[in-house]
């Protein structure tokens, strides 16, 4: 009897890992769709053809998703992902995520999913990302009078002119990556706030690392301060939409503890 136990016990562990590969993999699929989906809407918006035979005539590197800057051609188009794009891309992995949670896992869950709906989409991206614009903004204000006290070097070459073009992208950086953290915690702390008053329960989720995936464009911001168009800002740009992919998983394999 107690072998008999054992081998259910290991039974049941397999058939539940088996169960959340599948769960993960259901989601994955639902999100990745609906941000392909939001960054296809994206991109036509801007002038991008979405015409199947447009896209074969067009070299994998000139798609919108692969299209970096060329310093050689730098009026050739490329896709911007700013505030209200990121938000659109966040909510399509959210709405993506939630919806492959639902269908794949247990209903049980569905709750509890929804409540991690409100602390990626509010805690996650619209605080952190409002907080980094009204910094952004006001930056951008007085960054005359900012840039006044930022010592500069005698420039004698390429160096020094570099070393000066980072010591003027200091302040802004700062005050970027400053309101990202202030947005984050924010966000968390009101997004707890709101669940506990929609579903009467005591909410006390903690900021994780994965927090940080749906802001990687801000770093793009970060580097556009030192450089207002460049190949590196530019592929950072692109790989925001993997990254924001994350906050969708998260929402659909949600369980509560």
């Amino acid at each position: 009897m107690y072998v008999n136990s054992i081998n259910n016990n290991i039974n049941q562990v397999r058939a539940d890992k088996s169960r959340d590969r599948k769960v993960k993999a259901g989601v994955t699929a639902t999100t990745v769709l609906a941000v392909a989906g939001a960054f296809a809407h994206i991109s036509k918006r801007q002038g991008f053809s979405l015409s199947p035979a447009a896209i074969r005539k067009t070299p994998v590197k000139d798609w919108a998703i692969f299209r970096l800057y060329n310093k050689d051609n730098p009026s050739k188009k490329l896709v911007e992902l700013e505030g209200p794009q990121i938000v659109e891309l966040a909510t399509a992995s959210v709405a993506g995520g939630l919806l492959g949670g639902v269908i794949f896992d247990d209903k049980k869950h569905v709750k509890a999913k929804l409540r991690e709906s409100v602390n990626q989409l509010l805690g996650n991206v619209l605080v952190p990302i409002g907080s980094v614009w009204l910094a952004s903004d006001l930056y951008k204000k007085y960054k005359t009078n900012i840039l006044k006290f930022v010592p500069q070097i005698k420039e004698a070459g390429k160096g020094a002119a570099l070393f000066n073009k980072v010591l003027k992208a200091v302040p802004g950086s700062i005050a970027t990556i400053a309101s990202l953290g202030f947005g984050i915690y924010a966000g968390n702390k009101v997004s707890n706030f709101i669940n506990e008053q929609i579903f009467n329960k005591k909410v006390d989720r903690q900021i994780k690392g994965t927090d940080f995936a749906p802001h990687v464009d801000d770093l793009g911001m970060a580097i556009s301060l030192m450089s207002e168009k460049s190949k590196f800002s530019s592929f950072v740009q692109r790989i925001v939409p993997p990254f924001l992919c994350v906050p969708g998983i998260e929402v659909g394999t949600h369980r509560d503890n």
